[in-house]
């Protein structure tokens, strides 16, 4: 079986996969990192969003060999030891988490909005750019007030 090397939140990680084996399954089944979820496997649902290179990928579509050498960032990676990132925190104070299920999709994707958009984000561009992420519990408007709330709170913090 071939092996993948690659850097998860910052650490490096090694292992034998299937060439078959999707980014998703490496993380949840071979590092057991399930903050990552899986949801639909033909990305409409955005569960599963992580960052691959900086960039907001699906990982229901990427296989784990073609991240050899990469850096990938889940939602396990974003707290640190001065605790959750601005954008987690501001999911919590705002209730945009229902049942949770797509949260740390969503919280990836809102940062790779922050990442592409900057920091002062209208209500319309944040529904626009999280049209490729469902939720099933809200009608996103807690969502979206995270969302800003989370951009604002990274301005004011300078943290990425």
């Amino acid at each position: 079986m071939p092996v993948v090397s690659m850097q998860v939140n910052g650490q490096t990680v090694r292992a034998a996969v299937e060439g078959r084996t999707l980014l998703v399954q490496f993380l949840r089944e071979t590092l057991s990192l399930t903050g990552t979820h899986v949801g639909c496997d033909t990305t409409q649902c955005g569960c599963c969003t992580v960052h691959l290179d900086g960039a907001a990928v699906k990982s229901c579509t990427v296989l784990a060999l073609s991240c050899e050498g990469a850096a990938v960032t889940t939602i396990e990676g974003l707290a640190s030891e001065r605790g959750l990132h601005p954008m987690q925190a501001a999911f919590r104070e705002h209730h945009a988490l229902q049942c949770g299920f797509c949260t740390p999709g969503m919280v990836m994707s809102a940062l790779a909005i922050v990442s592409r958009c900057g920091p002062d984000l209208d209500q319309a561009t944040i529904r626009r750019e999280l049209e490729g992420n469902l939720c099933r519990c809200t009608g996103y408007h807690n969502i979206v007030k995270a969302v800003q709330a989370g951009a604002a709170a990274m301005k004011e913090a300078d943290r990425p």
